[in-house]
């Protein structure tokens, strides 16, 4: 439990942690590899140390264990060329969806039987948009529960069968997953997506010399990865958080360092700015096919947005940030096409509405989305994160702006992304207690 204090001003830079989405692949895929790939920055939240040691637990060697790393660290990741050990007894993926649903890829061509399971949380996301198309590749898996646990038996087919897949939804997630599953195989894949969504996979395969075929929104993949060494940028949903709190606290300019702004990440930075947001990119650059570059947001003065269609899955992660913006700008604020908020680490949209409600905003929820009134002064109070780690610091810096403090109650998830998060708060003149 944690209680943050209304702010008059707010102040400094911060040097944001490594990117959650890309540190993940990079572990996943450097293992594919058959050299040593040193990776700077890598994130050293609880979803990414989760990848880390189910990747150890398959025989892959790295430099570090999960839980000795320090801030500062270099992993150096052994590839093994994606030939893998069978682990000894269950994978747990703790909260991260990442993770789960990656290593059902990678774990659907291996030549033995894995079992998956995850927190309360991750149990209750779902996995058939993963499990269906790697059925149709050759994999069998089962689902069972014991003692309120899900556990995903996956039986593994070196043999899987080459893929032409349309997706049904847009996801990072599930591409990344049938990649891995074809590289395992070593088959060619193919798969074509109607909207745009994070690209990072892509990136990673291009930067490790993989053989891509890109035509409008189909790709191509076949394998033979060569490893090179990774410098992760800062992740940019995690500076959204300082970037909403740059923006609405009163004599506020924060400088944030070496964030990453992959142009399918970066949405958010869009919309505050259209929604009247000062914020400044400087130092831009390319770094292995990832721009990154440093953000000076100050004080702002916001007006209302409307969210919908392909801009949704660009800034999927960012909405419950976004609504704080919003609930502080002048005028009506929709969210539509944002179904997928629904199955995140909680129905964000309905918590985000119960816990609003709390302190005072008022929250209109529609079924894939909702509508939000501007201009509405937080009373302050205590909520629930669910376990939610964008819900606990999405309410953190709304607490800079209330009249009154609020008070976070289960505030452990927010090391599942961003360890430190409440140590950055402080430093840039937040008051915590």
């Amino acid at each position: 439990m944690i209680t943050v204090f209304p702010a008059q001003s707010f102040q400094g830079t911060v040097t944001i942690p490594g990117d959650k989405s890309i540190s993940h692949r990079a572990l996943l895929f450097s293992a594919f590899c058959n050299e040593s790939v040193p990776i700077s920055n890598l994130l050293l939240g609880e979803d990414v140390l989760a990848t880390c040691s189910i990747l150890q637990s398959l025989g892959v060697k790295m430099s570090h264990k999960p839980h000795q790393l320090k801030k500062g660290d270099i992993l150096t990741v052994e590839g093994c060329g994606g030939r893998f050990t069978k682990p000894e007894g269950v994978l747990d993926c703790g909260n991260s969806g990442t993770t789960l649903r990656t290593l059902l890829g990678l774990l659907a061509a291996q030549p033995f039987e894995s079992v998956l399971t995850g927190d309360d949380s991750l149990n209750r996301r779902p996995m058939e948009r993963v499990i269906n198309p790697l059925t149709q590749m050759g994999a069998s898996f089962k689902e069972t529960w014991e003692g309120g646990r899900r556990f995903i038996y996956v039986q593994g087919n070196p043999n899987l069968n080459p893929i032409d897949y349309t997706m049904p939804q847009a996801s990072a997630q599930v591409q990344t997953s049938l990649i891995l599953a074809a590289l395992a195989a070593r088959k060619k894949i193919t798969l074509t997506w109607s909207a745009s969504f994070r690209d990072h996979t892509e990136r990673l395969l291009s930067y490790f010399k993989a053989k891509l075929v890109r035509k409008g929104n189909t790709l191509t993949v076949e394998g033979g990865l060569e490893g090179a060494a990774i410098q992760v940028p800062g992740d940019f949903s995690s500076a959204s958080f300082f970037i909403v709190a740059g923006l609405l606290v009163p004599r506020s300019k924060i400088i944030l360092k070496a964030v990453g702004l992959n142009p399918t990440r970066t949405a958010l930075l869009s919309v505050l700015q259209s929604m009247g947001g000062k914020i400044e990119i400087s130092h831009f650059k390319d770094v292995g096919q990832e721009p990154r570059g440093d953000l000076m947001c100050e004080s702002s003065s916001l007006v209302s947005s409307k969210i919908v269609g392909n801009l949704i899955p660009n800034l999927i992660d960012e909405i419950p940030i976004l609504s704080i913006a919003q609930s502080q700008a002048s005028g009506l604020s929709h969210v539509r096409d944002a179904l997928e908020l629904r199955v995140k680490e909680s129905d964000r949209i309905a918590v985000m509405r119960s816990e609003l409600k709390k302190v005072g905003i008022n929250l209109k929820e529609v079924s894939d989305g909702y509508d939000i009134k501007g201009s509405q002064k937080s009373l302050g109070g205590s909520i629930e994160s669910y376990g939610d780690h964008r819900i606990a610091m999405s309410f953190a810096i709304l607490a800079l702006v209330s009249k009154n403090s609020i008070t976070l109650n289960n505030t452990n998830c927010v090391s599942t992304s961003f360890p430190g998060f409440f140590d950055h708060l402080k430093a840039l003149g937040a008051s915590l207690q």
